[in-house]
């Protein structure tokens, strides 16, 4: 049994800088040593193992065995999840379904503006709640891409228009997580959280729009910003605050897809805009209403499934004694499982951690989307069998270096959280006292770069964030909502989120400019997140 050591070196501000090594490491190998996505991984995996050795006493092979488990969980569920996403996407271009939807979304407006904000914001919303983990970013770029996006810049527009959709991914999941860890009710959390995203959600589209095309950009398409970001922020209020967060991002979505569309046929701007370079849409092309919701049927399938995979009562089948319970398989990892301990603050009191691989073959979100691409290719005459298998042999092809990529990543962030490096991080930030509301989301921010999820943020940090709002008289259901919406902004530089993003533009490889592109947007939200937490803690919220 090996014990957390937080403060090694009896200074908590020494030690936090040391268990932040591998996190300076990984910001410099991508911005300032130009590094690819796979070796700046794996060198911070390297570079980790050893601070946690040399510096927070963790046996080696615990830090071995720590790191091998957060690589496997890489692949599962995280690599299944974007290989069958990226899957599904190729299966409806190869089908021909795509030639339909881009002609579809031309027909509404041929001013790639409108068409960002349409798929771009809209879409990727509606995909984030309605799955998450990857998959509205991976499709959505590759959608923009088509529609003759430059493919970096597609992919960083969909990671800041992740913003605004980020915090209630698959179905509301990182604030119920945030809650239970809070031990405060899921309700209460989502409410809180209304106070401080609806106005990043409101900016979003205008700052998607000002980076595509500037000043002149916005000003041109002000009707339509104010459409979208207006319905949008006016659903997810009504919903986080009267609802909770499982349907924030899918009837926000829906709705502001549905209000622009409608809006777009009597409006359009004077200007059209295309991106230099961009294919000029073919005029004449024209389909019928069933072509077109045929067209869009691999979305409709994948929605539906997620949301019989995510009921409550198709969860209990998977649960002890439930029908389908034998097709988890639970592997307690060697030298690892329940043989570190945490201590207080971190944990309510000395806890013995849990590290068990859960294999759900059948449960996983990878699974139910893999059941989307099975009924649509079961639905189309336009594929093969042999033609669909192809196309999975080309997908890996595709993601195995990204894959490998966010393998690393998610070995170096389970190796932080068994060896306390988070923590250690977390105890000297919350050391700020009464000035932690200012800094409670850059909590939130490094746990999500850290470790990919808003989810494991929460579940990291949230007790802390708890612990920290207590003992300095303020309201904790603040700063945990700050811990998850400064999460939300990590992660536009979250590298799990780059991987997946160049990949799926097909610029593996390019990670450190993708990271460069992205990383002021992420910080100037985060400091909106901070200067807002603080003031309202000033005033008692």
């Amino acid at each position: 049994m090996w014990l957390q050591q937080y403060d090694p070196f009896g200074n908590t501000i020494i030690s936090a800088l040391i268990a932040a090594l591998p996190i300076f490491f990984f910001f410099l190998a991508l911005t300032r040593f130009r590094m690819k996505g796979i070796l700046a991984a794996l060198l911070t995996l390297i570079l980790s193992i050893l601070v946690s050795v040399l510096f927070f006493d963790m046996p080696f092979v615990k830090a071995m065995s720590a790191s091998l488990h957060g690589i496997v969980n890489g692949m599962w569920p995280i690599g299944y999840i974007v290989i069958m996403a990226v899957w599904l996407y190729k299966i409806a271009v190869r089908t021909g379904k795509f030639t339909v939807i881009r002609s579809s979304i031309a027909s509404i407006s041929q001013d790639q503006r409108l068409q960002l904000l349409l798929i771009g914001f809209s879409f990727n919303a509606f995909l984030e709640g309605a799955a998450g983990f990857g998959v509205p970013i991976a499709i959505s770029a590759a959608l923009l891409v088509e529609l003759g996006f430059r493919p970096l810049k597609a992919a960083a527009l969909c990671l800041i228009a992740n913003a605004a959709s980020g915090a209630f991914g698959a179905i509301g999941i990182p604030v119920i997580v945030g809650a239970q860890v809070g031990n405060l009710e899921t309700l209460e959390l989502s409410q809180m959280l209304a106070y401080l995203l609806p106005m990043i959600s409101f900016a979003i589209p205008f700052l998607l729009i000002f980076i595509l095309s500037g000043v002149k950009g916005v000003k041109e398409t002000l009707p339509a910003l104010f459409v979208v970001s207006g319905i949008y922020t006016g659903v997810q209020i009504f919903t986080i605050i009267f609802l909770g967060p499982e349907l924030a991002n899918i009837l926000a979505a829906l709705a502001s897809m549905a209000g622009l569309a409608l809006f777009l046929r009597k409006w359009q701007p004077k200007t059209i805009h295309r991106e230099a370079n961009a294919p000029e849409v073919q005029e004449g092309e024209s389909y019928s209403i069933k072509e077109i919701i045929k067209a869009w049927s691999p979305f409709y399938i994948l929605t539906a499934v997620i949301t019989i995979w995510s009921l409550p009562a198709f969860r209990d089948l998977f649960s002890e004694g439930g029908l389908l319970e034998n097709t988890t398989v639970s592997i307690p990892i060697p030298f690892l499982h329940q043989q570190i301990q945490q201590s207080p603050p971190i944990a309510p009191d000395i806890t013995t951690l849990d590290a068990v691989f859960q294999l759900d073959l059948v449960s996983a979100t990878g699974t139910a989307i893999l059941v989307a691409v099975l009924l649509t290719g079961l639905f189309s005459s336009a594929i093969t069998l042999p033609q669909g298998m192809n196309s999975l042999k080309l997908t890996i092809q595709d993601l195995w270096i990204p894959i490998l990529t966010i393998c690393f990543v998610m070995g170096f962030a389970n190796l932080s959280n068994f060896a306390g490096l988070s923590s250690s991080i977390g105890l000297a930030l919350a050391k700020t006292g009464d000035l932690f509301p200012l800094f409670s989301p850059i909590l939130g921010w490094l746990g999500v770069f850290i470790t990919g999820s808003v989810v494991s943020n929460n579940a990291l940090f949230g007790h802390l964030q708890v612990v920290t709002g207590n003992q300095i008289m303020t309201n904790p259901t603040l700063l945990l909502a700050a811990n998850t919406a400064g999460g939300v902004m990590g992660k536009l530089i979250s590298p799990q989120s780059i991987a997946i993003a160049a990949a799926a533009v097909k610029q593996t490889g390019n990670e450190s400019t993708l990271f460069k592109m992205t990383l002021k947007y992420s910080l100037g939200l985060l400091g909106v997140v901070c200067i807002a937490t603080f003031l309202l803690s000033l005033i008692g919220v």
